[in-house]
């Protein structure tokens, strides 16, 4: 009976490690505004290494189509907007709906707009939008710099958009 029970024990210890290592990773890095990597042109097809073409610095972020923008909510020329993709019964996403409402609040120049994921599902597949609440901060070039899945903290957030704002110095 005890070589039985041996190997279920084992299994059952194994998932219980594996999940809470899943659920600490997903902790750490949940609400966590990141940067997001600048878009390199690559090679020719087929290159094995796919180099990088030479030519002028990147910009950082992800430029995203003007007319994907203005059908989103975002207004060409606010300086920052703090773009949310939510959906309907979602309790994170009404924290991070107070969160990014002080923020735009109390600094000029920031606007939040949020989006329900579920009437919006070109601008879900654009940009890659896995999860809700996922905040994107979209500067006035309408370059996504900053992504965060989860509910972020507010001074991250006002650390992200500061340099951003007019007046700040670079």
């Amino acid at each position: 009976m005890r070589d039985s029970v041996l190997p279920g024990l084992l299994a059952v210890t194994s998932v219980l490690v594996l999940t809470t290592g899943v659920g600490l990773w997903r902790r750490r890095r949940d609400g966590v505004l990141r940067p997001v990597a600048p878009v390199r042109s690559l090679g020719v097809r087929g290159d094995p290494g796919l180099r990088v073409s030479p030519g002028p610095p990147v910009q950082p972020g992800l430029l995203v189509s003007p007319s994907l923008l203005v059908t989103l909510g975002v207004e060409p020329g606010v300086p920052v907007t703090l773009l949310q993709f939510s959906s309907e019964f979602c309790a994170p996403c009404r924290a991070t709906r107070r969160v990014l409402a002080e923020v735009a609040g109390t600094l000029p120049g920031v606007r939040h707009v949020e989006v329900d994921a579920a009437s919006q599902p070109t601008g879900v597949r654009a940009l890659s939008i896995w999860r809700t609440p996922t905040v994107l901060v979209v500067d006035a070039a309408g370059r996504v710099l900053h992504r965060a899945c989860g509910v972020p903290v507010s001074t991250e957030v006002v650390a992200a958009v500061a340099p951003l704002l007019p007046g700040s110095p670079p």
